[in-house]
């Protein structure tokens, strides 16, 4: 599965980075990171990851909720949307 999760900070990039390294150094088995981007607008970091189930995503953001609050969502490429329609 791939999920696109929406970050916004809640304390400052400094100590968020910190947070993301250790999370990138820690990674739930079976999470391959696809990118990481920062943003300008209503998020300031967007994480594109592979994982097998929700329970992957869950795993991977809960060092994180001190530092930011997330919004996850699951996608569909679009040739597997197109399968579906």
């Amino acid at each position: 599965m791939i999920f696109i999760t929406l970050l916004k900070f809640r304390k400052k990039a400094s100590e968020v980075v910190e947070v993301g390294k250790k999370i990138m150094q820690n990674l739930p088995p079976g999470v391959k990171i696809i990118g990481t981007y920062w943003t300008l607008g209503r998020y300031d970091s967007v994480w594109i990851f592979e994982g097998k189930d929700e329970k992957d995503a869950i795993k991977l953001w809960l060092p994180a909720g001190d530092v930011v609050r997330t919004e996850t969502l699951v996608s569909l490429s679009r040739e597997e949307a197109l399968k579906l329609l």
